[in-house]
């Protein structure tokens, strides 16, 4: 008998030991379902043995990313990438998980969200689900992942051929969603070793011909297909080689796109826009193990457009086809996409520079950039002195014929040529170098060999003694600052704002030990005065200025712009309270939320560093009579669902239930795309736990954006962020602020949008610019959630997620809204914020206050 149980016993260890431990075996299959996770050990595997998902690290690169490859190409070739532009750092606590509302979440340090697939869009379609605990992510045959309802597999959530990166595979979209706004393009990795997006683009015509367009910074077309006519691409007709391909056009009120199909299945096809700028059409030669390709567009490297970036020159007999000018240098080893710098700065640019003139080296045979402005001069000599005379030109041109040709700014699109193939090839071109400079040439510059003696000497006698007294008070009041700081508590890191790399982890930019353990523990990293004013050009480029502090433009080694927030004393923030909001606003990760790269406390100054939004913000656009002219109906839309987002984010899907309390058209900040992004957390607030409302005795906000029950008792929710979304949705309809009826019959935006509701006139609040209503059902829907939103009651209100429900399912009747807040009374005369502002639309701000309500 005890032979017998023994045995069973062991059994049932195993057995027991399976089911505790059943997260310690790897995830096999194609599938990943609600409460499982992905770790960077487990990889799943289309059902046909095709493709495999999992976590990978590019090359040499310490980034995790997420990823899709073929399963037994040798070389792991990617063909699309989740978190391209999050990396993860860590690739024992970095796992995908299937939450029990559907949503794919990348996390890493196991609590910290990367990258999600939570869109408006997504979050409908799952909020349609009766039980979304039945959703699953299957990897298919095709390459493509998706969220699908494991009941009806037909039902899709969500999919990454939705959201390509660099790779086209068959079945695929390139093309436009009508309604949305929303483009699927192909964009280039950065270079071989980072997926982050890069400068090369491939999309369809957004002005509805059936063409593909290859762009270089998402605004210069190099390259077209031509027209497709059915068969083949008029420009490219090898891109349908021996009949491999199969494309097609569907072009319908809803979305236009091109895809397309294998016509033999045991080919395996794709098409990639590489980092050399070039799109390349791909078939997998099974008996060779190798990829064969059959066409790349343009068919010359010479024909992409700025592949070697600023002052970079195009050689087709170099090895890697791109060289700096003479006197520059590359600003990123092997990623010639960042251009190159210049090896010493001129002498309008260098304070320091005593008697240098700056000089001119004539090369001859290069292609000369387009963007120049011409003069007409009686000299050579005439030009390259008014050239002197301006700071940021950079190269001259003279030509009998056609003048003086001035160039300032970047040099793009620099191609050398080995004969003279056309005039504009064979023009020659005068470069701007410093004096210093040995390529420089005596007698291209300024000064010949007696002024040369004559200016060393004079430099010398007082550079000498200049020096000796400057590095002595250097010495000093470093002495004297490191003993303020010590004295603080040696909390200054003191980094380095110009060479930070933010793509990298904040304790390898400081060489000093005794600081590292402390920087671990940063989430946001602080920078030192000097590098933010040398960033800055010492605070030079003001972009505008609120009511606490002015906003600088600023530029980094490796050219990425940034915004400055220098905030006032009268900003009422202390230091441990400005520290603790600072890193509140730096864990919070969405597409629609303004990203916060650092801040400045020293000299009793207390800077913000934020990325740089090139189009201002919303209100810029919005209320002005010529620029609302941009805001089409697409990006109106575009821009509300963003908005919409990014609030759902901070209510539903952060770590912490933000509330904003300050939400207006000035902090909504538009990118190069025109897409929003919600700035300023200054006057956000952390609900913990169940908390869903809360009482402050101290109101700060905007009049015109608040909620009743908030500026009248103090009381905020979730609901008063709620209250002011509406207020946004009808003022991006209408183009006029809420508080701009001062000699009408109505109080506010508010009341005239509810007399025109209740007259059955709702579509005369449209903005006149708009033109023709582009869809009157979806006008009055916007309408409706806009007042639907704005209703006396908190209680009344909807959630951001019956709103985005509410935009999404546009066949499903929206309740009839009740009368607005702020409707039965005289509203404030003006709007104004609670501290008083210079009237100038922020521009790349956050707000930081807290005034006592009186």
């Amino acid at each position: 008998m005890c032979v017998e149980t023994k045995p069973r016993f062991l059994l049932f260890v195993l057995l027991l030991l399976f089911v505790s431990h059943r997260t310690c075996f790897s995830i096999v299959g194609d599938t990943l379902l609600v409460g499982q996770s992905l770790s960077a050990s487990d990889t799943l595997i289309s059902q046909n043995g095709t493709f495999e998902l999992g976590f990978f690290q590019p090359g040499a690169s310490l980034s995790i990313y997420l990823g899709i490859w073929y399963k037994n190409s040798a070389d792991k070739t990617i063909v699309w990438v989740a978190n391209r532009e999050s990396p993860a750092n860590d690739p024992a606590s970095s796992t995908l998980e299937l939450s029990d509302d559907g949503f794919l979440v990348l996390l890493t340090n196991f609590t910290e969200t990367v990258w999600s697939t939570f869109t408006w869009e997504f979050s409908a379609r799952a909020s349609s689900v009766p039980n979304t605990s039945k959703a699953e992510a299957v990897l298919l045959d095709d390459g493509n992942f998706v969220v699908r309802d494991g009941s009806n597999p037909a039902t899709i959530y969500w999919q990454s051929f939705d959201y390509p990166t660099d790779t086209w595979l068959p079945g695929g979209k390139l093309g436009i969603n009508k309604h949305t706004g929303q483009v699927q393009r192909l964009i280039s990795w950065k270079n071989s070793e980072d997926p982050a997006p890069g400068m090369f683009s491939v999309g369809i015509d957004p002005n509805g011909s059936s063409q593909l367009f290859i762009e270089w910074n998402r605004s210069h077309r190099y390259w077209s297909s031509g027209d497709w006519n059915g068969e083949i691409f008029a420009l490219a007709p090898e891109m349908r080689l021996n009949n491999i391909s199969t494309f097609s056009h569907v072009s319908n009120e809803n979305e236009s796109y091109f895809t397309y199909s294998v016509n033999n299945t045991s080919y395996l096809s794709r098409f990639v826009i590489d980092v050399s700028g070039r799109m390349q059409q791909l078939y997998w030669l099974e008996y060779q193990w190798s990829w064969y390709l059959s066409s790349s567009q343009p068919r010359d490297q010479a024909g992409v457009y700025g592949l070697c970036g600023a002052f970079g020159v195009f050689n087709e007999n170099s090895s890697s086809y791109c060289e700096c000018l003479k006197g520059f240098k590359p600003l990123v080893q092997n990623d010639w996409s960042s251009g190159c710098v210049r090896k010493s700065p001129l002498q309008c640019q260098n304070k320091r520079s005593v008697g240098k003139e700056d000089g001119f080296l004539k090369i001859s045979n290069l292609t000369l950039p387009a963007n120049s402005k011409t003069y007409q001069k009686e000299s050579a000599e005439r030009c390259r002195l008014d050239c002197l005379e301006i700071c940021s030109c950079v190269a001259y041109a003279y030509n009998n014929n056609s003048g003086c040709s001035l160039w300032e700014g970047d040099l793009i699109n620099l191609q050398q040529h080995s004969e003279v193939a056309d005039d504009r090839a064979g023009a020659e071109i005068y470069i701007r170098l410093a004096a210093s400079e040995p390529e420089l040439q005596i007698g291209n510059g300024s000064t010949g060999t007696g002024n040369i003696k004559r200016t060393v000497r004079t430099t010398l006698a007082v550079a000498i003694p200049t020096t000796l007294i400057t590095f002595g008070l250097f010495m000093y009041f470093r002495c004297l600052r490191k003993g303020k700081l010590i004295h603080r508590g040696n909390e200054y890191t003191g980094h380095d704002l110009l060479l930070f790399d933010f793509d990298t982890d904040p304790s390898s930019t400081n060489k000093e030990s005794s600081s590292v353990d402390k920087r671990k523990n940063m989430e946001l990293p602080l920078f030192s005065y000097e590098s933010v004013s040398v960033a800055t050009g010492q605070f030079s480029d003001k972009l505008g200025e609120g009511g606490f502090g002015p906003v600088y433009k600023g530029k980094l080694s490796k050219g990425l712009e940034i915004a400055v927030k220098r905030l006032s004393e009268r900003s009422g923030q202390g230091l441990e309270e400005f520290r603790n909001e600072t890193i509140l606003i730096a864990k919070l990760q969405h597409r629609n939320l303004v990203r916060l790269l650092g801040s400045c406390i020293e000299r009793d100054e207390k800077m913000l560093i934020y990325e740089y939004m090139p189009n201002k913000s919303l209100d810029f656009f919005l209320f002005d009579a010529n620029r609302g002219q941009i805001l089409d109906w697409g990006t109106r839309i575009r821009i509300i669902e963003g908005i919409a987002q990014g609030l759902l984010y901070l209510h539903r899907y952060s770590r912490l239930r933000i509330i904003h309390r300050d939400l207006k058209p000035s902090n909504i900040l538009l990118d190069s795309e025109m897409n929003p992004k919600i700035s300023d957390f200054g006057m956000a607030r952390i609900f913990r736990g169940n908390e869903t409302q809360a009482n402050t005795n101290r109101i700060a906000g905007t009049y015109g954006y608040m909620s009743p029950e908030y500026a009248m008792e103090g009381l905020f929710s979730i609901k008063s962020d709620v209250f002011s979304f509406g207020v946004l949705v009808l003022e991006i309809v209408s183009g006029r602020k809420n508080t701009s009826f001062y000699h009408s019959d109505s109080l506010n935006l508010l009341g005239h949008a509810w007399k025109l509701w209740n007259s059955n006139k709702a579509l005369d609040l449209m903005d006149p610019s708009l033109g023709d209503p582009p869809s009157t059902a979806t006008l009055l829907r916007y309408i409706n959630i806009g007042l639907l939103c704005v209703q006396e009651s908190p209680a009344d209100r909807p959630t951001m997620s019956d709103v985005i429900s509410m935009i999404v399912n546009e066949h499903v009747a929206l309740p009839e809204p009740r009368q607005p807040a702020f409707v039965a009374g005289r509203n404030v005369a003006e709007q104004r914020p609670l501290m008083s502002s210079s009237g100038v639309p922020s521009v790349n701000s956050m707000t930081i206050t807290a005034i006592d309500g009186r």
